[in-house]
């Protein structure tokens, strides 16, 4: 083989600097191009802790899930209908209609 520049060290030096650049900008080029595919991943990984909710950890309290939520939103959405329509009379609107009938017979029509 012969030497380029003259001095066999030199050349061998230059030979492995030059795989190194080439390398490291393969590298980049590969960090770049995944870049979005990474910033996706992170996305769906906290739709999914939303979704499934959080365990408690030291300093940083727990979070229910999407359906432990949407549970809990019937149960006080159930709890304020019921209150909205008469029924054996221990309903808001039990009492509303109870109280209309008493300042009906104070001042009549």
């Amino acid at each position: 083989m012969s030497d380029p520049t003259g001095a066999g060290h030199l050349d061998d030096v230059l030979l492995w600097a030059g795989a190194l650049v080439t390398l490291s900008a393969a590298l980049g080029l590969l960090w770049r191009a995944t870049r979005g595919t990474r910033r996706l991943a992170a996305k769906v990984e906290d739709f999914v802790d939303d979704w499934t909710g959080t365990d408690d950890r030291p300093g940083v309290p727990g979070r229910p899930g999407v359906m432990t939520r949407l549970d809990k939103i019937e149960h006080k959405l159930a709890a304020v209908e019921h209150e909205l329509h008469p029924n054996s009379g221990s309903s808001l609107r039990d009492a509303v209609d109870r109280v209309d009938q008493r300042t009906a017979h104070l001042d009549p029509p």
